[in-house]
């Protein structure tokens, strides 16, 4: 670990930034800010309007598009600056994030500090990020054109991305962190496998559920209504069928939210059976961690449910969504290596 500290350092202040940007992320979405800015300047476009000229003309070129003209043709200039920080600061961290990841890297690399494995793993590391870079561009883009709001397809694919790619961070970070390498733990690596994939699909509904603002509706718990386990609108809503789960507020909803009884119910089985078995003191920590988060988890998505999704509860479920991602990569990663 001597050896491979800076390196190390480096990859995990690239998670800490990641996690910051994904709560900009959270809030920009949240307050309707994400259209604000319809075109893509790298260079020039990291400082904001720095007077009133600049302003107005950011204004009016906000002014040309569908969210202006279809849902915030009341807004003064002043509600639109509002809305333009929380899009403006997103991009900025965003390209912060760039020149963190990219300048230590060719430094790291004259220096020769990375070998061969590494090497390879920063290289993806590198190609997660230029790609969130894009999809975040390619996502604005649909909010553009004919409806204002972005494709929520579009926002999971780069929600989903940008939780990878932090993950995948922490990964290469744990490698050095413990490079000795000892016998995995079969009888729980396989279930640890299968809830990864199982967050990582949670993860997606619940992008989805933010994308259709699905989680407005069926503000009750346990039921999704009054007296009902399933709304009747979960199966009716669109056609073909399958339609209703990809595309259907009342679908999308009804896989994220019973999605989630899965998830704690597979997890809780793991912190059952790392009792059952002889295990570290790292990870004993990392099963109990699992387990705190996503209790938390889950109570904070009944509370954002029912309470109609307040800010700061949606905010804070995705900050544990993403904290949660991180524990479950902490553990896997201790019992496969």
């Amino acid at each position: 670990m001597k050896n491979n500290k800076s390196v190390i350092y480096w990859l995990l202040t690239g998670c800490i930034l990641i996690f910051i940007m994904v709560l900009v992320g959270g809030i920009t979405r949240l307050t309707h800010s994400g259209l604000s800015i319809s075109n893509y300047k790298l260079i020039s476009g990291t400082l904001p309007p720095l007077n009133a000229k600049e302003w107005q003309e950011a204004f009016d070129l906000y002014k040309q598009y569908p969210e202006y003209q279809k849902l915030n043709s009341h807004f003064t200039i002043e509600d639109f600056k509002s809305i333009f920080f929380w899009e403006w600061l997103h991009r900025v961290i965003g390209r912060f994030i760039g020149l963190v990841f990219i300048i230590p890297f060719i430094y790291f690399l004259i220096k020769k500090k990375l070998n061969k494995s590494t090497l390879k793993k920063c290289f993806i590391l590198l190609g997660l990020g230029a790609f969130q870079g894009f999809l975040g561009w390619y996502m604005v883009k649909s909010g553009l054109i004919n409806r204002p709001d972005v494709s929520h397809f579009r926002l999971a694919a780069h929600l989903t991305t940008a939780f990878i790619t932090c993950a995948y961070s922490f990964w290469v970070a744990l490698d050095l962190i413990f490079p000795e390498k000892k016998p995995a733990v079969p009888e729980l690596k396989k279930v640890l496998q299968i809830s990864l994939f199982l967050l990582i699909t949670q993860i997606i509904w619940g992008a989805f559920v933010a994308g259709l603002d699905a989680g407005f509706i069926h503000n009750h718990w346990p039921l999704m209504s009054e007296g009902k386990l399933i709304h009747e609108t979960v199966y009716i809503e669109q056609t073909p069928f399958t339609k209703n789960f990809i595309e259907g507020k009342s679908g999308v909803q009804f896989i994220h939210r019973y999605l989630a009884y899965i998830v704690v119910a597979i997890i809780i089985y793991i912190g059952y059976k790392s009792r059952k078995i002889k295990t570290s003191a790292l990870q004993k920590k990392g099963v109990q961690i699992l387990v705190s988060f996503v209790i938390l988890q889950f109570g904070l998505g009944v509370l954002t449910l029912v309470l109609a999704v307040p800010l700061w509860l949606g905010i804070a479920h995705q900050i544990v969504a993403f904290l949660l991602l991180g524990a479950m990569t902490f553990t896997l990663h201790r019992f496969s290596k």
